[in-house]
């Protein structure tokens, strides 16, 4: 899978963590394309929600990766900042987060894509099914429009988002990159 190449900042630590054992400024961070939660070492002081390259190309602000987080291991900070800077990509990314409701499928054959978004339930997804078959969807907006009751698509996209970070459906990952298993559940040498 493809690496992230820019990210947004959640929280900067101008000392690092109390835990660590030597201190350095670190920085938590949220990959834009695939939501990553990454722990970086930045060359300088960065503002929460700036936009920074973590690409494997030269980085004008990060000095490197140092590991990939889990949500559980966000400060207060980055927590607090999460929706915010999610709410950023997609409204930034706009088309991508449509395309979505344009062309989600089945996962088996009682359950459907749209079915994992919060809030959403069979006459839901019945309605935006029905709704994208006469013209497929423009914006955000225009699903809460064609689709009676629909609720707020961004927030709903939101709050999906945040529960892939958490964890809380470990089976399906609509716009979140997986969380990696930890080593020792299937040892060092085994491949995917």
């Amino acid at each position: 899978m493809p690496n992230e190449e820019y990210a947004i900042v959640l929280d900067y630590l101008a000392k690092g963590r109390s835990a660590s054992f030597r201190p350095e400024p670190v920085a938590q961070v949220l990959g834009i394309a695939f939501f990553t939660l990454l722990e970086v070492v930045p060359k300088d002081e960065l503002l929460t929600l700036e936009k920074v390259y973590v690409g494997r190309d030269k980085r004008d602000k990060i000095l490197q990766i140092k590991k990939r987080l889990t949500f559980n291991e966000l400060t207060s900070t980055a927590v607090a900042e999460l929706e915010k800077a999610i709410e950023k990509v997609v409204l930034e990314d706009e088309p991508r987060f449509v395309k979505f409701f344009n062309t989600a499928g089945s996962i088996t054959i009682k359950r459907h894509q749209l079915e994992l978004l919060p809030g959403l339930g069979k006459k839901h997804m019945m309605d935006i099914l029905a709704e994208r078959q006469k013209k497929q969807f423009e914006n955000l907006k225009e699903i809460e429009t064609r689709v009676p009751l629909m609720p707020d698509a961004l927030k709903t996209i939101i709050k999906r988002i945040i529960e892939e970070l958490r964890g809380d459906d470990p089976k399906h990952f609509l716009f979140a990159r997986p969380p990696t298993p930890p080593e020792h559940e299937f040892g060092f040498n085994r491949r995917f």
